[in-house]
């Protein structure tokens, strides 16, 4: 039920900002808008408050962010708190950014080895997945895990490439078994 009512708004903003030709615009504010959430507890706190009312958590939005945000986001922010799905924005907010990248053809990536990649090594990988992919860009993401004793784990969307020993030694291992 998660799945689709974050898929449901965060389509809905994003049709609206492409509708209004204002896709990066809205895409700038919803990253400082996540950022905003973050870091604010009190905030979220207050608005997911079952004793407060929905007026006075739409006085607080329209007042907190009128200004800083445009009227789209001000207002889609108002429209999630009506139907009562303010504890679904972050999931909101993630399909959003989904599909901006999608539309936009970046990629994101996470590359784990079992060392630490040098900038060569970092540049290579970039460069053979935009050859392999329909991508035109990506975001990377490289963390390190030993555990794969040798190799690289390439995880793009739900789609991973495990090319590590580990993989390797376990493939073996169900072979031999």
């Amino acid at each position: 039920m998660a799945k689709l009512v974050s898929k449901t708004y965060g389509d809905a903003l994003f049709d609206l900002a492409l509708e209004q030709n204002s896709l990066d615009a809205v895409t700038d504010e919803v990253k400082a808008l996540k950022e905003v959430l973050a870091s604010n507890d009190e905030l979220t706190k207050f608005i997911n408050h079952p004793k407060v009312s929905k007026e006075e958590k739409i006085d607080v939005i329209e007042k907190s962010f009128k200004g800083s945000f445009s009227d789209t986001v001000v207002g889609f922010l108002v429209i999630v708190l009506q139907k009562g799905r303010f504890d679904e924005i972050n999931a909101i907010i993630n399909h959003f950014m989904d599909r901006y990248l999608e539309y936009k053809n970046i990629g994101v990536a996470t590359v784990t080895s079992a060392i630490t990649l040098n900038d060569e090594q970092k540049a290579k990988i970039e460069k053979k997945l935009l050859a392999t992919t329909k991508y035109e860009e990506f975001q990377m993401t490289y963390t390190v895990d030993k555990s794969l004793i040798g190799g690289i784990m390439i995880r793009i969307g739900d789609r991973i490439v495990d090319n590590s020993i580990k993989n390797q030694i376990r493939s073996m291992t169900k072979a031999l078994v």
